[in-house]
């Protein structure tokens, strides 16, 4: 199956929050898709090098009009040297119903390069038109002691699951996280699909884990399936585990 199959992401607006994968998964998705956009309702890194062009506007309906090659990246404007600033989610409202581009790729909460996460009070930032909403993880979280080395917000993971700040992160506690109404699907519109995203997985051994954490959100949630990437292999697509 194809990664924008697999991720229910061919068309439509397309949002990714949680840590482990993001911008990897817009990228990915950019680069496998005809007429895609790439934006954000939150900063974002500088992408120039992953799309064929970024233009800085406030008008990004009348520039993804104008564009002839795609993948396209908008933003409003850049913050210091190294990242952009990301539009208000009524702005990526209006690219999606403007019907410009067949999806429109959004990162849509931060994570501070962490490999897990819970989001704060103001995350994520999801525009109102999301047909799709990937809460992603990594798996080399598992293992991993919950602190900020290796999660963001450690005390947001903690209040969803059982553990205490410093314990060690379980395949149940990624579950937990990515399935909870305070975690990857704080703040869904209804009738969106939520496709939860385990990354990272490297070997046969992290391929157990991710299959022991997606099996445990299939028994506790509606999701359709759950994918398994390595997002950084020339076909990302591990696995997608289905009831």
């Amino acid at each position: 199956m194809t990664l924008a199959d697999a991720l229910c992401a061919r068309r439509g607006v397309v949002c990714v929050v949680g840590a482990g994968g993001k911008k990897s998964t817009l990228y990915a998705l950019a680069r496998r898709l005809g007429r895609a956009v790439v934006t954000a309702t939150v900063r974002i890194p500088i992408f120039d090098q992953h799309v064929s062009d970024v233009v800085v506007t406030d008008r990004p309906v009348a520039a993804l009009e104008k564009a002839t090659d795609w993948p396209v990246g908008v933003v409003p404007d850049r913050d210091r040297d190294d990242r952009y600033r990301g539009y208000d989610p009524d702005v990526v409202d209006a690219i999606g119903e403007s019907g410009v581009a067949d999806a429109v790729l959004v990162k849509a909460d931060g994570a501070r390069m962490r490999e897990f996460k819970a989001p704060g009070d103001r995350e994520p930032q999801l525009p109102a038109t999301a047909d799709t909403v990937l809460p992603i993880a990594s798996v080399h979280a598992v293992g991993e002691p919950l602190t900020e080395d290796c999660v963001h917000r450690p005390e947001r993971v903690a209040a969803l699951t059982d553990l205490e700040v410093g314990d060690t992160i379980r395949p149940p506690d990624i579950a937990t996280v990515l399935i909870s109404g305070r975690g990857g699907r704080a703040d869904v519109p209804d009738g969106a699909t939520v496709v939860p995203v385990l990354n990272k997985v490297d070997d046969a051994t992290l391929e157990a884990v991710a299959r022991e954490i997606a099996s445990d959100i299939l028994a506790r949630s509606n999701v359709p399936h759950v994918v398994l990437t390595q997002l950084t292999a020339s076909e990302p697509v591990v696995a997608v585990v289905e009831r």
